[in-house]
């Protein structure tokens, strides 16, 4: 039952999406009656049961195909022929043979709160104070020096792959601010700023991309397929969306466990083109848990623009066919952004209910280190991006007109993160490799047979092949 006292932040998450949860209200005189399917008198037509009567206890999950609601002036109103018995979606008969267009006749709108200049465009927003405002722009630089420094050193041959999230830094950072510490986050690849505002160090990053003993993956994993379980950051998988569904079964668990926190899962637009996506969404509207769905639409899902991926209105535009509140933002504006998912996040969490948010914004990095984007799309459009619709000069624009920050730090400050990434990474490369056991390891308690005899093959074969393995990992 909703607490009597309404929250500021619950205000705020009204005016971005509305009322938490809708009321129907009747106006005098008239009465809500529950139309049972199953209930027929005779095999004639369903029975009236008054809503005090209907089951309580039964999850609202269930109601959309167990009953429907209908308003009447009088128990004689009701005709029959009008009121659809069909288990499978409350719906109303027409004598008109029509088709549903193929689009919406109107587009989800975007919602963002500061113009290309940092002015603001309205005060329906949620403001981060002073110290989290700095912190925010921080850790955008320091991503963007990371995302830098790291791409060169893969050029360069000094460890094998690299993604950046180049032109999503303001995206990363914003979301990461406005969630809890504690929510359950399964990323894609392109998210390390979640990972960055919960604490992971630079050399932590470092580590993981060189692969040494330190890194977390102890180099099994690609270079950016981060994870942490003290931060609450599932593993990233090459493979498009198989995080979506488990993360719809980890808000279950937590909505079982009352936790009071919800699970987030970040994609793409060409992951939301996946069966998973839509498997997952629908399991979690049906289910109820406490989820966000937060996809990152920057146009391309490698070399395919968004043109040849659908031809509904986006992203958000899917949620309301799933019976999900969903909401379109500017991803370059992170203060639209951080209201959003705080917003967001108060729904899923006070009313276990999914939300599902598309993020405008723009790639403007290759895919990855295995990709030439420029095969594929106009350098004049890179550089219009780059230079004209940057996320984080957008917001420092802000930060400068509120007196909290000195632009003229900004050279200082990027200068001392470069040195600091440029010495985690050397350090990361003198330290030793995992050891050849560790192929092996953190799956068992005990290795079975099976995997005693696959080590005992690797070792017999660098045995024979000396010259084929890496002179720096102990054997």
């Amino acid at each position: 039952m909703a607490s009597a006292s309404v929250s500021a932040a619950a205000v705020a998450g009204r005016k971005i999406f509305g009322s938490l949860r809708p009321l129907r209200r009747f106006p005098a005189g008239l009465v809500s009656r529950r139309i049972w399917p199953t209930d027929c008198v005779d095999g004639v037509g369903p029975r009236l049961v008054p809503d005090g009567l209907a089951s309580s206890s039964s999850s609202r999950c269930f109601s959309a195909w167990r009953a429907s609601s209908v308003t009447l002036k009088s128990d004689g109103d009701l005709d029959v022929a009008e009121v659809s018995p069909f288990p499978g979606a409350r719906i109303m008969y027409t004598e008109d043979l029509q088709f549903v267009t193929e689009t919406s006749p109107s587009t989800v709108p975007c919602f963002r709160v500061l113009s290309e200049n940092g002015e603001e465009l309205t005060k329906n927003f949620s403001e981060p104070d002073m110290s989290m405002a700095q912190k925010m722009y921080e850790q955008m630089v320091a991503l963007q020096v990371l995302d830098s420094v790291f791409y060169n050193a893969q050029r360069q041959g000094r460890f094998g792959f690299y993604a950046t999230c180049t032109g999503e830094e303001a995206l990363n950072i914003a979301c990461a601010a406005a969630l809890r510490d504690n929510d359950s986050v399964f990323p894609q690849y392109r998210e390390p700023g979640v990972l960055l505002w919960r604490g992971y160090r630079l050399q932590e990053f470092a580590d993981h991309c060189i692969g040494n003993y330190q890194g977390h993956g102890k180099g099994r994993q690609m270079s950016i397929h981060y994870g942490s379980n003290k931060l609450h950051y599932f593993t990233v998988s090459s493979v498009l969306a198989t995080q979506i569904p488990h993360a719809v079964g980890a808000a279950y668990s937590l909505k079982m466990e009352n936790k009071q926190r919800c699970s987030v899962t970040f994609f793409g637009e060409g992951a939301a083109s996946e069966g998973d996506f839509h498997g997952a969404i629908n399991f979690a509207a049906v289910l109820e848990v406490p989820i966000l769905f937060i996809c990152r639409n920057n146009g391309w899902a490698i070399s395919t623009p968004a043109s040849q991926q659908y031809r509904g209105d986006g992203i958000a535009g899917r949620g309301q066919a799933y019976g999900v509140k969903s909401i379109r933002v500017d991803g370059n504006d992170a203060l639209a952004v951080f209201s959003a998912v705080k917003a967001a996040r108060q729904l899923a969490v006070e009313n276990n209910q999914p939300v599902l948010l598309e993020l405008m914004t723009y790639r403007v990095g290759h895919h990855s280190t295995s990709d030439d984007s420029a095969k594929y799309r106009e350098v004049a459009e890179i550089r219009y991006w780059s230079e004209r619709r940057d996320g984080v000069a957008r917001f420092r624009k802000w930060i400068e007109s509120k007196g909290w920050w000195d632009g003229t730090v900004d050279e200082q400050l990027r200068k001392d993160l470069r040195t600091e990434v440029i010495a985690c990474l050397a350090a990361a490369e003198a330290k030793e490799k995992p050891p050849l056991s560790d192929l092996f390891s953190d799956v068992y308690d005990s290795l079975p047979k099976s995997l005693e005899e696959q080590e005992k093959l690797v070792r017999q074969a660098v045995q024979n092949c000396p010259q084929m393995y890496p002179a720096d990992i102990p054997l």
